[in-house]
């Protein structure tokens, strides 16, 4: 029999350009070896340039969602990602205080790409309330961090208030600052432990936020600690959005799969093709 997939319960929103949202989720934890658990908290009308509006799934249908799961599957982490409202925060505490053994990685996803709100000034309030104290790492950019710390007059501030907040970790990402490179910064137990930096690329991305987290979520469930996996995810990220590509008008969309080009370039398929023949599969059929 062989050995399943790690699972991790991904708590997001269901974006319909696939950019970002669950299909990241799902594309970046496949791409790590695991397998996510969809737990939709909002259904969104956008397109690659901004979200049009939303609307959040109510918050006993997410409450469902997870528990028939957690019934049923081993989940390893557990990833937050788009709450949609305030009773969905309430929502996912529940589930969190329950299942305290079950690591937590917190995307928090306070606006869109576009610049649309996604995050109520209570909801900011309420990840600090509700959800950080479960919460093993979580992984703002420089805007939200701002919001999440308001009180805090420097980005390191910004992040030590998580920290006393109950966050374990802080990986606080430079995306949106105006330096010349990306500016990545980990933190954890009460100090900045490691600075990376990464080329600034000439484009705008959709999904690159959910791309890292949910990297970082798979190889947690694969076994790696969290240190080694936000090293790890951030250059899978970085090369993600290295190959990206432009499926709308606007925005571009990481390549999650970019791993897979040199295989599908190459000329050696013949034992790929030899297993999804027709006559192979009718050999291996069980009747």
């Amino acid at each position: 029999m062989n050995k399943p997939l790690p699972v991790v319960m991904s708590f997001s929103g269901n974006d319909p350009t696939g950019g970002a949202g669950i299909q990241a989720d799902i594309e970046s934890a496949t791409s790590m070896g695991a397998r996510i658990a969809p737990v939709i908290t909002a259904i969104t009308v956008q397109d690659t340039q901004n979200v049009k509006f939303f609307s959040a799934v109510d918050a006993k249908m997410v409450v469902e969602q997870a528990r028939v799961i957690l019934e049923d599957m081993p989940v390893a982490v557990f990833k937050v990602g788009m709450v949609g409202s305030i009773e969905n925060i309430n929502a996912i505490h529940t589930i969190l205080h329950d299942y305290p053994e079950i690591p937590v990685i917190v995307d928090p996803i306070i606006s869109a790409g576009g610049g649309k709100s996604l995050a109520s000034d209570e909801m900011a309030l309420a990840y600090s309330d509700l959800l950080f104290p479960f919460t093993n790492l979580v992984t703002p950019n420089s805007n939200e961090v701002r919001l999440l710390a308001p009180e805090a007059d420097s980005l390191d501030a910004c992040a030590h208030e998580l920290m006393d907040d109950g966050c374990e970790y802080v990986l606080l990402t430079g995306t949106h600052e105006g330096t010349d490179q990306v500016i990545n910064t980990f933190y954890g137990h009460q100090k900045k432990i490691e600075t990376s930096c990464w080329e600034r690329l000439p484009h705008n991305y959709h999904g690159s936020g959910c791309t890292l987290t949910s990297a970082i979520a798979g190889l947690v469930a694969c076994g790696l600690s969290i240190s080694d996996a936000s090293s790890i995810a951030q250059e899978y990220a970085w090369q993600s959005l290295v190959n990206g590509y432009q499926s709308g008008m606007v925005q571009y969309h990481p390549n999650r799969f970019f791993w897979t080009k040199d295989w599908i370039e190459s000329d050696n398929h013949s034992e790929f093709e030899k297993m999804i023949s027709p006559e192979e599969s009718i050999a291996r059929r069980v009747d």
